[in-house]
């Protein structure tokens, strides 16, 4: 079920005789979209028909040249495998796993995927998500799990392919939770099997500077690009005219001067629309003059990144409108740009937030031995209309520990330090409730923006807190048959679609 390195070199030459072209990552109007979590569908539950399409359906034009299907949850789960969720498109409740394990065998995918790359697309592995299953606890696993993706996913040979035959373009790492420097050494490793064609890293980390999960990782080890994630934090493009917010710069001049790879590119990262994150949504005309702009100014600029096909196909085709406006009179990078401006000259941010706490470490420390098995094709689902939830039955989450200063009060949980809270969602600290504006951890309530203080606490709780014992991040899903667990993974956004009315629950955003 492994792709030949002369099956490679035929797909090539086909490409060729069709005038296909081939992706070309100097360029600074390529376009990235997520797949796999219908974030549409999540926050838009009864318009059933825009909820998220088939791979191959949002390759038909140009507008997207990037897929980076999400996501790779866990790295070391049962059976010595990790998990794969793409909501209910694929996942282990949906199709049947391999073995023992929780990775589901997806191979229905395949043809969509080979058809977006004969079309000139890449199309990439994102691993981690908003949970906190992916991370490493010695240089050993990091790299014994480098060559355990090559093998499942690349163009190493198993007999455990969750993807057929099709052989992906390589991974992204969206970690937001569990980052260690020993991210490098699993890049590092992976990056000693490329041959036989082109395979790329990219990162996407926040727009704070440096990213708490990444940073490291980002200094240590080569990445093609870099998906800088302008959104949910005081340096998203809600922010762009500010000086003292806008950190582009900082980004372009460690792109220059810190990464090892010289030749990285920076893309911006945007919500495809208003319920696609809790805040740095702009329209795609002036996100279009903010791309050419900062193109014309940072020769590190390779394109935008967007969250996620399904939320850009649904507002009017973002992904089409996108990709026309950054395209029409693109500029190419500048041949001698002058000194970019990194930073505000005190860009600290308005939080002070402690450093996140350790993880703790995977149940299976280290890849085990591959089980030999191979199910199966199974046939792709027909998409269907997903059950909504009522939100009447939703259950309380368990509630949070209480912080160093201050219990539960009135309607809102305790503040925890360890949760994850997205827009609208309240906690109580100090006497007061306070409402979160967009994505956040480990930002104290009343010394960051991102809290809001609604005054002191009264006396009725309300189930408004963190969810914190999920598995993904908000990226939405469908194009599959419904699911009947809770899907939690997501990225700094909107919620993703998923599950019965009896299972729902839901899901933080990224």
């Amino acid at each position: 079920m492994v792709a030949s390195k002369g099956s490679l070199l035929a797909a090539s030459v086909f490409m060729s005789l069709l005038g296909v072209k081939a992706f070309d990552m100097s360029r600074t109007d390529n376009t990235v979209a997520y797949w796999g979590q219908n974030s549409y569908g999540a926050a838009n539950g009864q318009d059933t028909a825009n909820f998220q399409k088939n791979l191959a359906e949002y390759c038909d034009d140009d507008s997207i040249d990037t897929f980076a299907i999400s996501f790779l949850t866990v790295f070391f789960g049962p059976g010595g495998l990790p998990q794969l969720d793409l909501a209910n498109v694929c996942s282990a409740v949906t199709q049947k796993p391999f073995g023992d394990s929780q990775l589901p065998d997806c191979s229905f995918l395949a043809e969509d995927i080979k058809t977006c790359q004969a079309k000139g697309k890449t199309v990439l592995l994102s691993m981690g998500g908003a949970t906190g299953g992916s991370t490493f606890t010695s240089a050993d696993q990091a790299t014994g799990f480098a060559d355990q993706i090559w093998d499942l996913f690349l163009g190493g040979s198993s007999e455990t392919r969750p993807f057929g035959d099709a052989v992906l373009d390589g991974v992204d790492l969206d970690i937001e939770g569990g980052g260690t420097p020993l991210f490098a050494n699993f890049v590092t490793q992976l990056r000693t099997h490329f041959s036989g064609k082109k395979y790329y890293v990219t990162a996407a980390p926040q727009c704070v500077f440096p990213d708490a999960n990444l940073g490291e990782t980002l200094n240590n080890a080569e990445f093609d690009a870099v998906y800088v994630q302008f959104y949910n934090n005081y340096c998203g493009l809600q922010n762009y005219d500010n000086t003292n917010a806008w950190n582009f710069g900082q980004w372009d001049d460690w792109a220059k001067n810190t990464s090892p790879n010289k030749d990285v590119k920076i893309y911006i990262g945007a919500p495809a629309s208003t319920t696609a994150a809790g805040s740095g949504y702009v329209d795609p005309g002036q996100l279009a003059t903010i791309a050419k702009a900062t193109a014309s100014q940072y020769s590190s600029f390779g394109g935008v990144m967007y969250w996620d096909a399904s939320q850009a196909r649904a507002n009017n085709r973002f992904d089409k409108a996108i990709k026309d406006g950054i395209r029409s009179g693109a500029p190419s990078a500048p041949s001698d740009p002058a000194p970019s401006d990194p930073a505000p000259s005190d860009p600290a941010p308005p939080s002070d937030p402690a450093p996140p706490s350790d993880p703790a470490p995977p149940t299976d420390p280290a890849p085990g031995p591959e089980e030999p098995c191979d199910p199966a094709p199974t046939p792709a689902p027909e998409p269907q209309p997903q059950p909504q939830p009522d939100p009447s039955t939703e259950e309380p989450c368990d509630p949070a520990p209480a912080p160093p200063s201050g219990g539960s009060c009135g309607s809102a949980a305790a503040w925890d330090a360890a949760a994850t809270y997205t827009g609208g969602q309240t906690a109580s600290y100090n006497g007061h409730v306070y409402t979160a504006g967009w994505w956040t951890q480990n930002e104290t309530p009343g010394t960051s923006e991102v809290w809001k203080d609604g005054g002191a606490c009264s006396a009725k709780r309300e189930l408004t807190g963190p969810h914190r014992s999920i598995t993904r991040r908000a990226f939405g899903r469908p194009a599959g048959r419904p699911s009947n667990k809770p899907s939690i993974l997501r990225r700094r956004g909107a919620p993703s679609a998923s599950g019965s009315n009896a299972d729902f629950v839901k899901r933080r955003t990224n």
